[in-house]
C-alpha cells in the first residue's frame, strides 16, 4: 500500500531581511554601488512602513541603478557580507527534519537567494518567494518552487498558493517577520488560525496588528539586541501549535 502520509505537516514562511539576517535587501546594490546607501536605505524604510508601495521602491531603484549588480558582485557582496541571526541555518534543518516546508518569502532579489544557496551558505529551500528585479539563471541548488514577489500583497498570495499545493491547511501555518511591511502576511495568516512569530520586531508591525486587532503570538529578540535570541528557542512553540487540533 503507498504511503498516504502528507509530505509536509506545516508551512512555515518567513521574512528575511532584518528577520532573519541584519542585512538589507539592497545592501547587494550598495555594497557595489556605495553612493546608492542613503538614498537605498530611504527607500527600504519607506516600504516597510508602508509609506510606499513595492512597486514604487523597485521603481525609484531602477532609476538610481547605475548598472546591472552581476552574478560576479553578487558573490563578492556574500563573501564580504553575510551574515544570519544565531540558529537561522539550524532551524531550517529543524524545519526539513520535521516535516515543516520552510519557504523564504521576502522583497528580497531572487537573485540573491539564488547565489546564497548555490555557495551553500544556507540549507536547500523547498520554496522561494522573492523580487525578480535581480535574477541569473536557473540552477541545480534553485528552490523547486518559486513564487515572483512584486507587491507587499504578494507574500500573503505566495503562501497561500504554496500552502494549497501541498494540501497544508488552516492550523498549519506559521508565520515570522519584523517590519509592518509584513503586516498584511500576518493578517492572511491570524484568517488562517496561523502562529505569528515576530521577530527583532519594528514599532511598524507592532502598530499594524494593533490597529487591526491581529494577535502577535511569540516575539523573539529585540530591535535593540538582535544577535541575542536563538531560532532554536522557536521549537517549542511551533510543536506546542502543531499538537493542538484546529478542527
Amino acid at each position: 500500500m503507498a504511503d498516504e502520509t502528507p509530505r509536509y505537516r506545516a508551512l512555515f514562511s518567513s521574512d528575511w531581511s532584518e528577520c532573519l539576517s541584519p542585512g538589507g535587501p539592497f545592501d547587494c546594490i550598495f555594497f557595489n554601488y556605495p553612493n546608492l546607501r542613503d538614498p537605498l536605505t530611504a527607500v527600504f524604510r519607506q516600504y516597510t512602513s508602508n509609506a510606499i508601495s513595492l512597486g514604487e521602491a523597485i521603481r525609484r531603484i531602477e532609476k538610481l541603478l547605475p548598472g546591472p549588480v552581476t552574478q560576479e558582485m553578487m558573490d563578492a557582496y556574500l563573501e564580504a557580507s553575510f551574515a544570519t541571526y544565531p540558529g537561522a541555518a539550524e532551524l531550517m534543518d529543524w524545519c526539513r527534519e520535521n516535516r515543516i516546508l520552510f519557504m523564504l518569502n521576502t522583497t528580497g532579489f531572487q537573485g540573491t537567494y539564488q547565489r546564497i544557496l548555490a555557495k551553500g551558505l544556507l540549507p536547500p529551500l523547498a520554496a522561494l518567494s522573492a523580487h525578480p528585479f535581480i535574477h541569473y539563471p536557473e540552477g541545480p541548488t534553485d528552490p523547486p518552487v518559486f513564487h515572483p514577489l512584486r507587491e507587499i500583497q504578494d507574500k500573503a498570495a505566495n503562501s497561500e498558493a504554496v500552502a494549497e499545493a501541498f494540501g497544508i491547511g488552516a492550523g498549519r501555518i506559521i508565520v515570522m517577520g519584523d517590519s509592518g511591511g509584513d503586516g498584511p502576511h500576518f493578517q492572511w495568516a491570524a484568517q488562517k488560525q496561523g502562529l505569528l512569530i515576530a521577530s527583532r520586531p519594528k514599532p511598524s508591525l507592532e502598530r499594524y496588528c494593533a490597529e487591526r486587532g491581529i494577535t502577535i503570538h511569540h516575539r523573539i529578540g529585540s530591535a535593540d539586541d538582535p544577535h541575542k535570541a536563538h531560532f532554536l528557542e522557536l521549537i517549542p512553540w511551533i510543536e506546542g501549535y502543531l499538537e493542538t487540533d484546529a478542527e
